[in-house]
């Protein structure tokens, strides 16, 4: 199943609480349980405008309903090719 990278455009999203984040991400929880397992949230990084968010989806499509549904901003979705780490460099 491929993996996407979705950057949302959020200003001041680094300022966001801690409850703030999780009101969202209960949302976007809430919004995966009805469009059923297929689409799978990985793990998101909040930067101070933009949060990263990486996602297991059957297509680009299908990412871009979740944040419609949720109300997310989905400005770029990028699908994940390849991943690298320093072990790449051995």
């Amino acid at each position: 199943m491929p993996k996407f990278l979705i950057e949302r455009e959020i200003p001041g999203a680094g300022k966001l609480s801690g409850e703030q984040l999780q009101q969202i991400s209960q949302k976007s929880c809430g919004v995966l349980r009805s469009m059923g397992p297929q689409i799978q949230w990985v793990q998101s990084y909040v930067t101070d405008d933009k949060i990263y968010c990486v996602y297991i989806a059957p297509d680009e499509k299908a990412v871009r309903e979740h944040a419609a549904q949720g109300g997310f901003p989905a400005n770029r979705v990028s699908e994940i090719k390849t991943l690298i780490d320093p072990t790449t460099a051995e």
